[in-house]
């Protein structure tokens, strides 16, 4: 397998084999984000991505997961994304499903039925930064989207059949915008019926732009309690209509969580109640990774 640069996948993606369809990211403008900074985006030829995929089968037992990164990879035509879920097919049968990263303008330019044609030939989960239901934190992070923007995308990719999970990341608001951020993230979860949720919690790279906001005063992180304040505003705010499998057990997380949203809600809110009660149940700064 050819691999350019550092390659980031999903937690969920952790035993999936990947390949790298395109390189960096097309928009690469967050300013929280660094994972792409070292690459410029290209998309990699058909030919390079078979003969990955053909190596992968000689030198593979049973792949039962495939995960195409880098990026928003979704950003490649349908007919491309077809070819390559083509090859996927013709070599593992036995793949359950295929997973892709994609930004929801990813999502909207392609047609209900270019959408149902993915599902079909095996594309299963569509990965998705939403980061934040506020449009102002979306604005001022440059995310490049708005939150109806994503919430379409979400409705769009389920409708179609394909699963979508969505991440958020608390603390993104600081403290000038994190009653905002808790509230409108909450409610956007409760809006766009993703199959499933995550959450983060706000980890920054020294290169990333925002860190120089914070040097310069002008954004403050949220402490380990204003964080779980943050996300007791978001599970209450989450009326979910569909079951939402929600996770915060990220590396990053002050808090391991997990549940079904709506059904576990409460339960989950008790869990961050008892925690607020005993700070040392936290994690310790010393363990949170990116």
């Amino acid at each position: 397998m050819r691999y350019e640069g550092s390659i980031f996948r999903p937690p969920s993606e952790a035993y999936s084999l990947i390949v790298q369809v395109t390189i960096g990211c097309a928009h690469n403008g967050c300013t929280f984000c660094t994972m792409y900074k070292d690459k410029k985006f290209r998309l990699r030829p058909f030919e390079e991505i078979a003969e990955d995929l053909q190596y992968a089968r000689r030198n593979s037992r049973a792949v039962e997961r495939i995960f195409l990164a880098d990026g928003d990879a979704l950003c490649m035509s349908t007919d491309k994304v077809m070819r390559i879920l083509g090859e996927i097919r013709a070599l593992f049968p036995e793949c359950k499903r295929v997973g892709i990263y994609g930004r929801s303008a990813n999502i909207l330019s392609k047609s209900e039925e270019e959408l149902a044609a993915l599902c079909a030939a095996g594309l299963g989960i569509v990965y998705i930064g939403a980061e934040s239901g506020c449009d102002e934190v979306l604005k001022r992070i440059n995310k490049g989207e708005t939150s109806a923007d994503i919430t379409k995308a979400v409705k769009k990719a389920e409708n179609a059949g394909i699963k979508t999970s969505v991440t958020f990341i608390s603390g993104l608001g600081g403290r000038e915008l994190g009653r905002e951020h808790g509230i409108k993230t909450g409610e956007m979860i409760g809006e766009m019926g993703a199959s499933y949720v995550g959450l983060l919690t706000l980890m920054l790279s020294p290169d990333a732009q925002i860190s120089v906001e914070i040097d310069q005063g002008r954004f403050e992180l949220l402490t380990p309690l204003e964080t779980m304040e943050e996300l007791e505003l978001i599970l209450g705010h989450a009326q979910c209509r569909t079951p939402t499998v929600f996770r915060s057990n990220h590396a990053s997380n002050y808090l391991s969580l997990g549940g079904t949203l709506p059904q576990d809600t409460d339960a989950l809110l008790t869990q961050i109640a008892q925690a607020k009660g005993d700070e040392s149940s936290f994690k310790a700064e010393g363990l949170r990774r990116l």
